[in-house]
């Protein structure tokens, strides 16, 4: 099972790093950096703030080329990437032939995608899944076409939305490969200590990470 943190996607450059460091230092393997409003010189700042020895465990959003410039863990490609598809070739082959083994990753927000899509993604998101309130599956979702489609499809499909640790049993049930933390643990008074809770939970229930 996966575990990833999302950032959020707006926010300081200044509170943040500090925060991702002690995650990291705590055991999360996989940070994805989303800033959309981000300039290339925001971005760059903001992994500069956190130590080398980690940047290998960051995947970004946009401004995909720094992944080359700090040896990144990988690049996840968003709706208006993906509708740039020469710029998006490109900028892929270069980053493919200097880094072979980085991860590229994408989100779905539709089951229909999972059948659809051509499968060139080390995984994929897809949301949201749960409802934040009632913590039931998200209009379109149910149990029976997750399972379904989980076992179908060839991707490695990651949860996302309204996860938190009282629904890791039912995301590790239905069968998605990993699942993101993101508005659990920011919107929290203390992300690390939330974080900490959250890797107890999983040892209480005997789930090991991957």
């Amino acid at each position: 099972m996966k575990l990833l943190v999302l950032s959020p996607s707006s926010g300081d450059s200044i509170s943040e790093p500090p925060i991702v460091t002690k995650l990291f230092e705590l055991g999360l393997e996989t940070f994805h950096l989303r800033k959309p409003r981000y300039t290339t010189k925001e971005m760059t700042d903001y992994i500069e703030q956190i130590p080398p020895r980690f940047h290998d465990r960051i995947v970004i959003h946009s401004h995909h080329l720094l992944a080359l410039k700090f040896n990144l863990k990988g690049v996840h490609l968003t709706r208006t990437h993906l509708q740039r598809k020469v710029r998006l070739w490109i900028n892929l082959r270069i980053i493919r032939l200097k880094r072979g083994n980085i991860t590229v990753s994408t989100s779905f927000r539709k089951l229909a995608s999972l059948y659809e899509e051509e499968n060139v993604y080390s995984y994929v998101f897809l949301s949201p899944i749960f409802d934040t309130i009632s913590g039931k599956f998200q209009a379109g979702f149910n149990e029976h076409s997750l399972r379904a489609a989980i076992k179908k499809t060839p991707f490695k499909i990651i949860a996302r939305g309204g996860v938190d640790s009282l629904k890791i049993a039912k995301v590790i049930d239905v069968g998605f490969s990993g699942f993101v933390m993101s508005s659990a643990l920011w919107k929290s008074q203390d992300p690390v200590n939330e974080f900490i809770l959250l890797l107890d939970e999983l040892k209480r229930q005997n789930i090991q990470l991957t």
